[in-house]
């Protein structure tokens, strides 16, 4: 084994996340309480990835599973090159919905080969990470909660991704409807006009700012802080059953939204007991996770091996 790559296994255990929460689009972010666990260990030869819950069967088992390319990426930045690679996923998180589970494969991918390398915190440290994270992902506003927890604005210089987390204020109580289509953050983008009319850009900037004070301080402000005219209606014809759904919370005022490129639909404040969602719908509630990913030495144990998504309601 090189001697600047460590022996043994790493784990890292990393958060859904709900981007553009309305009109903070590319930059505004909200760490979850669900989890995908994923281990990984320097190997004599060859890549192999065993995937258990979300994904198991479909995603690749080599090296173009994107855990072991954000890896690869994360090695070449930091000068290592190992033989081989064994990685372990448990996905939680909903492949393909709106809740982050390319970010977070993404910085599971960064953090691991980090931690796999001997002075790896030291050669890339938290800033670096988001850096190299954003660049895979295309942009921050998931790795960036994905990695810091909490409510983050995130936002791009010349040098790379930056992000700040803040607290959330409670009075802010997650709850995401996850439909069992799927939807893909190219095509949402596909979407998008070139330009929009300015008096909708100006709107929705004042709303972003807003929401910034609505989530940090005063949840009472949800409601109009999550206006947009930036994206979603130009996305509702792809996703019909996902702009009703947030419109209809919206008239029973709920601070709905579409949970990133969508289809999943984050409500920012509880609908109203006994609101009535078609069979269509997986209903959690999650809490906010404040922590971001965490990595620790060793194996997975018992219970990050269970597929199940520990910890959210329904």
């Amino acid at each position: 084994m090189p001697t600047n790559l460590t022996s043994g296994p790493v784990r890292v255990r990393v958060p859904a996340t709900s981007a553009n929460l309305g009109p903070g689009f590319d930059a505004l972010g909200l760490a979850l309480g669900l989890y995908d666990d994923v281990a990984a260990e320097v190997a004599s030869g060859g890549v192999r990835v065993t995937v258990t819950g979300q994904g198991a069967g479909e995603l690749p088992d080599d090296d173009r599973h994107l855990v072991v390319r954000a890896m690869r990426a994360a090695f070449d930045v930091l000068g290592a090159h190992p033989e081989g690679l064994s990685v372990e996923c448990v996905n939680r998180i909903p492949q393909a919905r709106g809740l982050g589970s390319s970010s977070a494969a993404i910085v599971a991918g960064v953090l691991l080969a980090r931690a796999l390398v001997t002075d790896g915190e030291h050669r890339l440290d938290d800033a670096g990470a988001l850096r190299l994270a954003a660049e895979i992902e295309g942009h921050p506003d998931n790795v960036a909660p994905c990695l810091l927890g909490g409510f983050t604005v995130a936002w791009s210089e010349p040098g790379g991704a930056r992000a700040v987390s803040l607290p959330v204020a409670d009075g802010v109580r997650p709850t995401v409807f996850v439909p069992a289509e799927r939807g893909l953050t190219a095509t949402a983008r596909a979407a998008l006009p070139t330009t929009v009319p300015h008096g909708d850009a100006a709107l929705t900037a004042g709303r972003a700012a807003l929401l910034v004070h609505a989530l940090s301080t005063d949840p009472s402000l949800l409601l109009p802080a999550t206006v947009d005219r930036l994206h979603q209606d130009y996305r509702a014809a792809g996703m019909p059953g996902t702009s009703a759904l947030v419109s209809e919370l919206r008239a029973a005022g709920v601070a709905a939204v579409v949970s990133g490129a969508g289809p999943t639909v984050l409500a920012l404040s509880e609908p109203p007991e006994g609101f009535p969602v078609g069979t269509d719908w997986e209903i959690w509630q999650l809490p906010i996770d404040v922590s971001g990913a965490w990595v620790a030495r060793g194996r997975l144990g018992h219970a990050e091996r269970d597929p199940v998504a520990a910890g959210r309601k329904s």
